[in-house]
């Protein structure tokens, strides 16, 4: 059976998203490339550029995902989506919302706001959020199609310094549970969908590889591997002690 990622009534096969920010022609080829992604983040004033709009170099069939970078308020976010929309870059909309500049942590408050009006207008809402339970439960109820939790400050590549709590979204929330901001190694990526995660986005963590391409290409392996021990079932961990894997006694018995 396809193991398929639904978001707002559309499937998609890769678990992989391209996060926005260090922007590359070579990037975006490696993403679609070598990592497979069919999500690619863009924000506004790239799209909207008389010079060189990133729209020219995303291939088609490449769903889009609009973000409202830059948005202090929900106000401001909506206005920014709705903008997007009119540029023709469809319904998807990623929400970010920062007040905070030194360490662009997401606003919830103003975030559920922006996710509840977006979400009767027929647009299909991934919001960026700090993991918080209640907040999560707020998105589903406001009409979110996922939450999309931090791992990490963004552009930092510190992996998954908030797991705890984004178990708990897993656990508890009935909707996609997308890992955004933070992840800098394969490995992380791996942990995070090992963990149940249904996708991981990530951008400095391939921008700033010494090989572009064969990173894009490391995720993809580790986001699938991952994908497939979750779907697998892990082994057990034992508090203490161990337990052997083969019989210690009764081999000399014959």
């Amino acid at each position: 059976m396809a193991d398929e990622l639904i978001l707002g009534g559309h499937a998609f096969t890769s678990r992989f998203i391209l996060g926005s920010g260090k922007y590359s022609m070579d990037l975006i080829r490696a993403a679609v490339e070598h990592a497979g992604a069919q999500i690619i983040t863009l924000a506004l004033r790239r799209a909207n550029s008389d010079t060189d709009s990133i729209l020219d170099h995303i291939p088609e069939g490449v769903t889009l995902l609009p973000n409202t970078s830059g948005a202090r308020t929900a106000d401001e976010a909506v206005r920014i989506a709705r903008l997007a929309r009119a540029c023709g870059c469809g319904d998807f909309v990623k929400i970010e919302i920062m007040r905070d500049s030194k360490y662009l942590l997401p606003d919830n408050y103003e975030t559920v706001k922006a996710t509840e009006i977006l979400a009767k207008e027929g647009f299909v809402v991934m919001p960026y959020m700090y993991p918080d339970l209640n907040v999560a439960r707020d998105l589903v109820d406001a009409g979110a199609a996922c939450v999309m939790p931090l791992g990490a400050p963004i552009g930092s590549n510190k992996g998954l310094a908030t797991r705890e709590f984004i178990q708990i979204l897993i656990d508890e929330i009935d909707l996609p549970v997308i890992v955004d901001a933070g992840i800098g190694r394969p490995s992380q990526a791996c942990e995070a969908m090992e963990m149940g995660a249904a996708a991981v986005m990530a951008n400095t963590a391939i921008a700033t590889a010494g090989d572009i391409s064969a990173m894009a290409g490391a995720f993809k392996s580790a986001i699938e591997a991952g994908r497939a021990a979750y779907l697998a079932g892990l082994g057990r961990v034992l508090d203490r002690g161990a337990a052997p894997s083969s019989p210690l006694t009764g081999f000399l018995a014959d």
